[in-house]
């Protein structure tokens, strides 16, 4: 058979979409394991084209295949994702070494060019790559409908379009079989599910129906929008045992003057509230956020509010990072981007030095505490755990040493997607020690 490997750069949803393209392809290749070196006949590069570095990365990553190419070790090379969904028209001339270019909406063109036939009742399969993990993701919409003014993404993935339950539920029961324990929500905004299908938000109703799935002991949402938020879900966090008891909701800014030039539709005002609410609604919540520096005109008085703010909300999670201006843009259309370079990394290290220390606290505030953790790998003699309140990839990590005594002599290997309880013995401001009792 000839060997096919992906390389998948930028986020999770990218990630999804390699797992859903192998799926469809797998009876016609040999998958070569993505960071191994060996000749292929087929390399495909999944792009990510949100913002400047992932740009950077993703034409450095296709000039390397490339030269492999080149070198004799690449026989096609193909390019799909955000970047060349982008830049469709100017991407062919740059680089002709490409044998293909295929957008983020062009699953089924890219599966022909492989020689396959696309078959749309499987499409709710994955191939779930490298070793085995206990998570996955679930893209339960592609595209968005909210036009912020720094954001890509709406002329890059297209407009909202919501993957109805019956797939999902599909979906999930596939991943389960394959010994997937949680599933990770994923959209562009998870919030705006179900609009366009079924006429009003149905995140709730998917998180019950997806609750009923054997084998999924967890969930966890993603990328959920503030405005408009769907506050039956906070009933379903707090009352369904299966819904993990965390949120990932991306504020961007609390300035009324600068959420109103992102238009982000909501104000300082409305983002405390919604924040005081979740907590009240859904006791002990872990809150993750993200948070931008340095947009057009945000002031020195606006970057106080904003430390103020996280200084107040004491996120248990949060990231952060500089405003990149984007072509095609609303800001890069209407606002010239003055900030300069420095006085945002400034910003952005105050910032993250504010948030170390409210994590550091939260971390050392669990100490003593008993909780249940998904182990999720074993390396170097330490059992790598997560409890609800840590999301993989992005949070910190609940390790466990392991010694045959306190596991029975069970193989470590073993334990990886098994749930523990633990009791946590030490932290810092990123992760956690424990002991299973």
């Amino acid at each position: 058979m000839p060997k096919l490997q992906v390389i998948t750069l930028g986020c999770s949803k990218n990630t999804v979409d390699t797992e859903h393209l192998l799926y469809q392809v797998q009876d016609s290749y040999e998958i070569v394991p993505e960071g191994e070196t060996c000749p292929v006949d087929v390399l495909l590069i999944n792009t990510c084209g949100f913002i400047g570095d992932a740009k950077e990365q993703s034409i450095q990553t296709i000039l390397a295949a490339a030269k492999r190419k080149a070198d004799g070790a690449v026989g096609r090379l193909l390019v799909f994702g955000c970047l060349s969904q982008r830049y469709a028209d100017e991407l062919p001339g740059l680089i002709p070494e490409v044998d293909g270019w295929f957008g983020a909406r062009e699953l089924d063109p890219l599966i022909k060019a492989l020689g396959c036939r696309p078959r749309p009742e499987m499409s709710h399969g994955r191939l779930l790559e490298g070793e085995y993990k206990p998570y996955a993701y679930l893209k339960i919409s592609e595209g968005c409908d909210r036009r912020c003014s720094y954001c890509a993404i709406p002329f890059i993935r297209g407009k909202h379009i919501s993957v109805p339950m019956e797939k999902l539920v599909a979906e999930a029961k596939a991943l389960a079989a394959q010994g997937v324990k949680e599933l990770i929500i994923i959209a562009q905004d998870t919030t705006y599910y179900g609009l366009d299908l079924y006429g009003k938000r149905c995140l709730a109703q998917l998180l019950r129906k997806l609750s009923e799935v054997e084998g999924i002991e967890w969930m966890r949402i993603h990328y959920s929008y503030p405005a408009d938020f769907p506050e039956d879900v906070l009933d379903e966090m707090a009352n369904n045992p299966k819904v993990c008891r965390y949120m990932d909701i991306p504020l961007q800014h609390v300035s009324d003057e600068v959420l109103d030039k992102m238009h982000r539709h909501v104000d300082g005002a409305w983002t405390r509230e919604l924040i005081r609410r979740m907590r009240e609604r859904v006791p002990g919540v872990a809150l993750r956020t993200t948070l931008i520096v340095g947009h057009p005109g945000e002031t020195s008085a606006h970057f106080k509010e904003l430390v103020d703010f996280v200084k107040e909300a004491r996120f248990q999670r949060m990231g952060a990072f500089t405003y990149s201006e984007e072509e095609g843009t609303y800001d890069a259309e209407h606002f010239k981007d003055t900030i300069k370079p420095a006085v945002k990394q400034k910003r952005l290290n105050e910032l993250m030095e504010v948030q170390r220390g409210i994590s550091f606290a939260y971390n050392q505030s669990r100490i003593g505490t008993q909780v249940r953790v998904l182990v999720d790998a074993f390396a170097d003699g330490v059992l790598v755990c997560r409890s609800e309140f840590e999301s993989p990839e992005v949070d910190g990590e609940i390790l466990v040493k392991y010694t045959a005594e306190a596991f029975d002599g069970a193989e470590p290997k073993s334990l990886v997607g098994q749930f523990l309880t633990v009791r946590i013995t030490a932290a810092d401001e990123y992760d956690l020690s424990a002991e299973v009792i």
